[in-house]
């Protein structure tokens, strides 16, 4: 099946739903399993939130605990601000849902997700968006520059992969893992930023600085090149290993729990 005849797959199954009426899973599967949905799902709604959703287009995946290397993804057919925990679609390495389920999962977000998934066991959870300043500076020759101090905090963990068309080719995995590398944040080219972590609240800081940092460089590059103020020779540098020992700790202990927060007090729904 070709690149162009492959967009459609998986979508033949779908159908119109007539309830978002939702059964809960939360005494259905196992503890471990429940707190990585609710934390998925909050995340999706602080996207939303964010304004960095695209419609239904864009995925946050996370890895379910145990050996099956199983994750979950969101249904198709749910814009992000109405993602639940039980809502969620698990998945296996091949795409195939595990259980019963009323949704269908992208083909291209189970592409980019389950390559890193796969590939990288510190890829616990996996997050991918299409906002216009992400999208702007993966089109950018130089990618994201070093202007500001959100920028220079996750850069030098910033990698890049060519743009090949919709990410619906399994076969694109491979480059994108050789891409990524060891690297927690990517620029996929002409498409759109991609973040990893260990949890999903590191996955989310990280793409949220890089998120800020690709806003922040539009809005400088507005009043030209020639008048930007380059930070000193060193301060970059500096700055990445800082960034290096502090984003991961900030995540678990202090962003990501208020970030929780934030999402039971707009919208405590996520979590059923």
């Amino acid at each position: 099946m070709g690149r162009v005849d492959s967009i459609g797959k998986g979508m033949a199954g779908a159908t119109l739903l007539n309830s978002l009426e939702i059964p809960s899973l939360k005494d259905k599967v196992p503890e471990e399993e429940w707190k990585v949905r609710v934390d998925l799902a909050a995340a999706y709604r602080l996207v939303a939130y964010y304004g960095w959703d695209d419609l239904i287009f864009t995925h946050l995946s996370a890895r379910v605990p145990g050996p099956e290397h199983h994750f979950l993804l969101n249904p198709y057919q749910l814009m992000f601000e109405e993602v639940t925990a039980s809502s969620l679609v698990k998945v296996d390495m091949s795409g195939q849902p595990v259980g019963e389920t009323p949704f269908i999962t992208n083909a291209a977000g189970f592409t980019i997700h389950s390559a890193l998934h796969m590939a990288r066991p510190d890829a616990q959870a996996v997050m991918h968006l299409h906002t216009p300043h992400g999208q702007a500076v993966s089109a950018h020759s130089e990618g994201l520059l070093p202007l500001t101090q959100t920028a220079m905090l996750i850069r030098e963990d910033v990698a890049f992969h060519d743009y090949e068309g919709v990410a619906v080719d399994l076969d694109e995995r491979e480059r994108l893992i050789a891409n990524i590398g060891d690297k927690g944040a990517m620029l996929l080219r002409n498409h759109g930023t991609l973040a990893v972590g260990e949890t999903v609240g590191e996955a989310f800081l990280k793409l949220y600085f890089l998120e800020r940092a690709c806003e922040a460089q539009i809005l400088a590059l507005s009043a030209g090149e020639a008048n930007l103020n380059r930070p000193p020779q060193g301060a970059p540098e500096v700055t990445a290993q800082q960034g290096k020992m502090g984003l991961k700790m900030a995540a678990g202990a202090l962003a990501w729990p208020a970030l929780l927060r934030k999402a039971y007090r707009l919208d405590s729904s996520f979590a059923t």
